[in-house]
């Protein structure tokens, strides 16, 4: 099976621009790593005797790194996908060396396995 090496590359430089965006929303480039995110700090200027509003600025940022986290996962991931295309080697299982299924790149395209090895 041949693998449409132009499509794919265009597909995940598009969910790469897509997750930036998105990370963006929730936080920012690391200034002393250009290549990791952080999520964004809250403010924390809230009087001390309102304990609620500390406790929601803190939930608030809790739940920004865990969308940043997942995000920052899914863009290491397409990056690694476009590096693949870049040197060769894009659309083979890390696994078992065969090629993944063209239906699985299409649902995933920075998928690493093939079906058979999805769970290792």
């Amino acid at each position: 099976m041949e693998i449409d090496i132009k499509h794919f590359k265009e597909k995940l430089e598009g969910e790469k621009a897509l997750l930036e965006k998105e990370l963006s929303s929730v936080g920012r480039i690391n200034p002393s790593n250009k290549q990791d995110w952080e999520a964004t700090p809250v403010d924390l200027n809230i009087p001390q005797s309102d304990r609620n509003d500390r406790a929601d600025a803190i939930e608030e940022f809790e739940e920004r790194s865990a969308v940043e986290v997942e995000l920052e996962n899914r863009l290491n991931n397409i990056k690694k996908a476009l590096t693949k295309i870049e040197k060769g080697g894009y659309g083979v299982c890390e696994v078992g060396g065969e090629q993944i299924e063209k239906e699985r790149l299409e649902a995933n395209p920075s998928s690493r396995t093939c079906m058979s090895h999805i769970n290792e």
